[in-house]
């Protein structure tokens, strides 16, 4: 079953969205604040945003950009009073699936939340096709050489993602120093030297590691384990 989030801090509106929505046989989880939606995405896999505009403790607009920066393919839809055409396009800017108003009529936004999944589906298995590493904090896309940590975009170098690809291929695994060196060379055509294959690791450990996410453990005198679980 599908999981839909549903950010609104309108306490008397938001049971009534998770009712009907769990009555047509979703499962909802109820964010009354940007806080709380924040830790909900952090922690949990969703399918489906519903999310208002005026929150208590920030922005809807704001919120939607962190949540696709964190997470592209996951649609969202607008269910606010905001009704001026500037918001209306800054939503869909930000990368809504849809942005409805209110008063709405429940029938219509059921049926819009039906074909807002089937449209996240569908992107989903395409995204499937691509060679992805994702988690709730880190996201790596080595196809369009791109990596995310905790929605903000990380400034990788393509020896870097060689790196990554090699270790996220091996989860769990020890990989060599000596296969790393094998797979890494400098813009000229040179191999890269273990000094810089040291320097290198250091380099992208603090870009996409905290005290809370440790992904590259040292196993000395022999190599490296990626210890991150794709989501």
């Amino acid at each position: 079953m599908e999981r839909i989030l549903v950010v609104e801090d309108d306490l008397a509106l938001s049971t009534g969205l998770c009712f009907e929505l769990d009555q047509t046989g979703y499962v909802t989880q109820a964010a009354y604040n940007c806080k709380k939606a924040r830790y909900l995405t952090s922690k949990e896999d969703f399918e489906l945003v519903i999310l208002d505009v005026n929150l208590p403790d920030g922005s809807g607009f704001e919120l939607c950009r962190e949540i696709k920066n964190a997470n592209p393919e996951i649609p969202v839809i607008f269910l606010t009073a905001n009704d001026l055409d500037e918001d209306v396009l800054r939503g869909f800017d930000l990368g809504a699936e849809d942005y409805i108003t209110k008063p709405f009529h429940m029938q219509i936004l059921l049926r819009r939340v039906e074909v807002a999944l089937r449209r996240g589906s569908a992107m989903h298995e395409r995204q499937e096709d691509r060679e992805l590493y994702r988690d709730n904090f880190l996201q790596i896309d080595f196809d369009a050489l791109t990596a995310v940590r905790r929605g903000e975009k990380l400034a990788i170098t393509p020896n870097e993602y060689k790196l990554l690809k090699v270790l996220t291929a091996g989860a769990g695994r020890v990989v060599t120093r000596q296969i790393l060196l094998e797979r890494l060379w400098d813009a000229d055509g040179s191999f890269i030297d273990d000094h810089t294959l040291t320097v290198t690791m250091n380099r992208l450990r603090a870009k996409i590691e905290d005290e809370e996410h440790v992904y590259i453990k040292t196993v000395r005198g022999m190599g490296y384990v990626w210890q991150g679980r794709q989501k």
